[in-house]
């Protein structure tokens, strides 16, 4: 090791590394116009007044657009926290391009764990002056600590492949959820219900934002994120200054040991500064105009996100910080993939167009060893109207949130007129989107079905309520989409409605879960839809952290059949290959109405469908769809008489709705009616090494 760099430190790694060689720190932070840089060391009594400061020189501590220093523990052996002041060129107007302020204390981007002190204030950080002891710091982790990850194995699933949309928080905050009171809410609750989620059968966890956000914005969500790589400090039950990153890798491990995959909704496409009115924590006094897309001279934020700003992707060292930080969830983590919150974001040049040929981050990603094997899932769209659904993200790696999937079933379901072909479409697996064709080449298991997710309806809630009642949210009702597609079965919310319609929605409920594990493609459940979660109709309440978002356990026992619904569900298409494939069903599907012929015309609302599953080792299924308010006759077009068998129809009460291997039904007769608005499933003749 050379002297000077023992003495100026290095320029990677970016953020605080331990350099066990020398027992020193390392920092290192980028800034591409910072004119003055000040390394700030705190103990763990006082946020106020620093330890040590480190004003670091140009001429020393410089390389290229990135400032670094080394310091010897012995020097800093009671540091516990850091952070920065940095100043720099001021603009004309404010933030109209720089935003430096050295009055202002801001952590480190690259900080894997923040400390919120005990006079934390999100308003110091919004007003002109010193935030000192209100500023989050990075936290410097003991070297000595190590993770025990033991035998840690990655699970990876493919045609069973079910993922179930969940918020840590929401999960198990309700005393319902059977907890400990000190799990409530927290990476360690989603321990204690691993059994339950076992038992539903799902094979992956879509954790919505994880990464740390601002306890004081009011987001529930964390759709806010502060640090790209530090867990949220809500989510730990301990208290300890990095007790957040060891709880959640011992969630992460303990799903793992259930054969669960791990999938983290990030959010890269903005950050919890927000606008010119929003605070200024990191970024902004960092390096503005490097990491936000601002509007050409006059320096306004873009706000491509719907949330105040947009991050700058085009810029090379954005993009490394997003690659750094994917790599430093799969790699000190074990997470197993993520889904990219508004992934058309990254799409936007520097002048907030839109890149349709080759957005220079998707390479980043795809030539990063570290990340080949890694599930990349995107929500095709940005917030201001941008769609880019089945085509902006390499065909060869992303899958994509199919919101064409959740649209035309709803439609169908709540009986608009002419939707039996969209209908035969989604249960392809979506080839229309994700053609297969030269030069594309994409695979059905790409398109990410879905009935209702976080944004928007629960699935109950699209049964019970026809428009949003937002009211709670405090926006005037003005917020959360307007069309849902949603129908409330003839009574608008729940008091007061008559059992029918009780009925009905129980029906239609089973017809959504029948639908979506009947698909090609890979299915996503949103977390209590099993057991008809309701948030009374608010179909956005990013705010509400209270019993409208927080999942109601009770429900289980109000809607056992529901959830036995489910569960058998989910064990049905996994224990069916045929269903989930990688590539389209092609010729080992027909397609069927009543009778010979689909009924392609406006009033139709019949289907049946016939998979065969030789190919996959696989039993046939036939499967009849009617969307009509009356009775219909289905004429079985495939001769096996005395062979098929009757796994489920949705009209019938429990436990005959969803039968049993033993209580399947053997159909004698090549007829079979069907009631109003409901689905059936046939099992038959069995191919090689099939499963009943």
């Amino acid at each position: 090791m050379s002297d000077w760099t023992e003495s100026e430190g290095t320029p990677l790694p970016l953020g605080a590394s331990w350099c066990a060689a020398e027992q020193a720190w390392n920092f290192a932070l980028y800034s591409k116009h910072a004119e003055q840089v000040t390394l700030l060391l705190y103990s763990a009594t006082d946020p106020v007044q620093p330890l040590r400061s480190y004003r670091l020189d140009y001429l020393r501590n410089k390389s290229g657009r990135i400032w670094h220093c080394r310091i010897a523990a012995a020097e800093v052996q009671a540091a516990r926290y850091y952070a920065y002041s940095l100043n720099g060129p001021s603009s004309k107007g404010p933030f109209e391009r720089h935003a430096f302020d050295a009055d202002k204390i801001l952590f480190d981007p690259y900080a894997r764990a923040l400390y919120f002190p005990p006079k934390f204030a999100r308003a110091a950080a919004c007003r002109p002056g010193s935030n000192a002891g209100q500023a989050p710091l990075g936290v410097l982790e003991d070297p000595r600590h190590a993770f025990e990850w033991g035998e840690d194995r990655r699970p990876r699933h493919e045609h069973d492949l079910v993922i179930y949309e969940m918020h840590v928080g929401g999960f198990t905050r309700s005393a319902s959820s059977g907890v400990l009171p000190t799990s409530r809410g927290c990476f360690r609750g989603v321990i204690e219900k691993i059994p339950y989620l076992r038992q539903l059968g799902v094979t992956a966890v879509e954790l919505m934002p994880v990464f740390q956000f601002d306890p004081q914005e009011g987001n529930f969500w964390g759709y806010m994120p502060l640090s790209f790589f530090a867990p949220h400090h809500g989510y730990a039950s301990g208290a300890a200054p990095c007790a957040q990153r060891d709880e959640f890798r011992s969630m992460v491990k303990a799903l793992h040991a259930a054969d669960i995959e791990v999938i983290l909704d990030v959010v890269y496409n903005h950050t919890g500064e927000g606008d010119e009115h929003g605070p200024l924590y990191s970024y902004k006094g960092i390096d503005n105009s490097t990491y936000y897309l601002l509007a050409g001279e006059s320096g306004r934020y873009e706000n491509f996100s719907g949330t105040g700003n947009t991050l700058h992707c085009a810029n090379r060292y954005v993009r490394k910080l997003i690659v750094d930080s994917l790599r430093y969830w799969v790699l000190e983590m074990h997470v197993d993939g993520f889904r990219f919150d508004l992934a058309s974001v990254f799409a936007r040049n520097a002048d907030g167009s839109l890149n349709t040929a080759d957005p220079p981050i998707f390479g980043d990603i795809l030539s990063d060893p570290q990340l080949g094997g890694v599930r990349l899932i995107a929500e095709p769209w940005d917030a201001v109207g941008t769609y880019q659904l089945g085509r902006g993200f390499p065909a060869c790696r992303w899958l994509q949130w199919n919101g064409r999937f959740r649209d035309d079933v709803r439609r169908f379901l709540r009986g608009d007129e002419g939707l039996v072909p969209a209908l035969m479409q989604r249960l392809y697996g979506s080839d229309d989107l994700f053609p297969d064709d030269l030069p594309n080449a994409f695979h059905a298991f790409q398109s990410v079905n879905f009935i209702a997710a976080h944004d928007g309806f629960t699935l109950y809630d699209l049964l019970a309520y026809s428009r949003k009642h937002n009211e709670s949210n405090g926006h005037g009702n003005t917020d959360g989409v307007a069309e849902n597609f949603s129908s409330n079965c003839g009574w608008e919310g729940d008091v007061g409605a008559p059992e029918a319609v009780r009925a009905l929605r129980r029906r239609q409920a089973k017809n959504f879960c029948a639908l979506l594990l009947l698909a090609n493609g890979t299915p996503m459940l949103r977390a209590g839809d099993e057991f008809l979660q309701t948030q009374g109709g608010n179909n956005n309440p990013y705010n509400q952290d209270n019993q409208t978002s927080w999942l109601d356990w009770d429900l289980q026992q109000e809607n056992a059949e529901i959830l036995r619904f489910f569960r058998l569900m989910i064990q049905f298409r996994k224990s069916h290959p045929s269903l989930g494939r990688s590539r389209f069903w092609r010729e080992d599907v027909s397609w069927y109405g009543t009778d010979r012929e689909v009924d392609m015309g406006p009033r139709s609302g019949t289907l049946a469908v016939h998979l065969r599953g030789a190919s996959q080792g696989d039993c046939d299924l036939y499967i009849m769809i009617n969307g009509e308010s009356c009775e219909r006759r289905f004429t079985i077009q495939v001769e096996a008489p005395g062979l098929w068998r009757r796994v489920l129809d949705t009209t019938l009460a429990a436990p005959q709705d969803f039968a049993l291997d033993a209580d399947r039904v053997v159909l004698r007769s090549a007829q079979y009616d069907l009631g109003p608005q409901a689905i059936a499933v046939l099992v038959g003749p069995a191919g090689p090494n099939a499963s009943g």
